[in-house]
């Protein structure tokens, strides 16, 4: 396993370079398996874990139900202070009798500071921890003035229930605004971006706020300077659900077209050629790219788990890296 620090000019402290996501350990995982490959993630050296306060409601699950799983792991295996925990808030829907949307009206909790405060505290609950280490936004609430969020997480960092504050799903302007409003407000500023991103690509579109782009990693790589608090940039969904392995698996989110599927042909190639899997390729392609990120990647199983973790110590040669990226 490899390490990074995430540092946001005001909290530091390090974290394996794969963080496990949770996302349906407790419900499509049942509770023995997600044991089972959360004790195998520590083994290997792993020290990064990923949760939210809304995860499986769409598959019959009440929200919390991996926050809940890792709660039970956690205080059965008294490991807390050897991991660092992140979970969301804000995604979570407002009216229960109400569906979730991606278009107005969202139904999101949203992110306002009576939110922020609430969900938190509650999260401490369902996981049985005193401190978040990271704690993002999970959808950018545009309604809500920026200086009441970015207080609202400040707050929860100088009360010691948050470490770094974060935010997910979210446009790179709308970033750069809140640093900016922390600074003013004289707070801890968003540390850490989560976006979905990959070795694919959606097509371009006038507005997508969801995927990490080359103006928000040339951002991130900016910082870590006097004046210029560290930003750091982590992927999800980096393995599609199994698309780079799988012809049955459809490429989703806006990158369905000829321009992923020539990369998957290649990213295939390439695997083969230097005996690793595409899955190991593709993480390995984000771990060691020019600006590195975080990947947020989920297993189902400990065999699973344990084809990611190959990719922790895979370094790609120049010459792989630049076919990778030509492709």
């Amino acid at each position: 396993m490899q390490y990074r620090t995430l540092d946001n000019g005001h909290t530091s402290f390090d974290v394996s370079t794969l963080c496990l996501g949770t996302m349906f350990m407790g419900t499509r995982t049942d509770e023995e398996t997600s044991f089972a490959i959360l004790d195998r993630f520590v083994e290997a050296g792993g020290t990064f874990l990923d949760t939210a306060n809304n995860y499986n409601a769409w598959v019959g699950g009440y929200g919390r139900d991996s926050e809940d799983v890792l709660g039970r792991w956690l205080a059965s295996r008294g490991n807390r202070d050897d991991l660092r925990i992140a979970t969301k808030l804000g995604a979570a829907k407002k009216d229960p009798d109400l569906p979730l949307s991606n278009t107005p009206p969202t139904n999101y909790q949203g992110l306002a500071a009576s939110t922020v405060h609430d969900e938190a505290h509650e999260s401490l609950r369902h996981l049985g921890i005193d401190h978040i280490d990271v704690l993002y936004g999970h959808v950018d609430d545009r309604e809500t003035p920026l200086e009441e969020t970015v207080g609202a997480f400040g707050k929860l960092v100088d009360e010691g229930v948050v470490g770094i504050p974060g935010i997910s799903n979210v446009a790179v302007w709308r970033v750069v605004e809140a640093r900016d409003t922390a600074a003013r407000l004289g707070v801890a500023p968003y540390g850490a971006v989560q976006q979905s991103y990959s070795y694919v690509y959606p097509r371009p579109q006038p507005i997508r706020t969801n995927w990490a782009t080359p103006e928000l990693l040339d951002y991130a790589r900016s910082t870590g300077t006097a004046g210029r608090p560290g930003l750091t940039v982590l992927a999800y969904s980096p393995l599609h659900q199994g698309v780079f392995v799988r012809d049955d698996k459809p490429l989703g989110d806006g990158s369905d077209h000829a321009g992923s599927r020539e990369r998957i042909k290649v990213l295939r190639a390439v695997a083969a050629e230097i005996g690793a899997t595409p899955n190991q390729v593709a993480l390995a392609w984000l771990l060691g790219g020019e600006v590195p990120v975080v990947p947020v990647f989920g297993a189902s199983s400990v065999a699973q788990l344990d084809e990611a973790l190959g990719a922790a110590d895979l370094v790609l040669d120049d010459e792989v890296r630049a076919r990778l990226d030509a492709a």
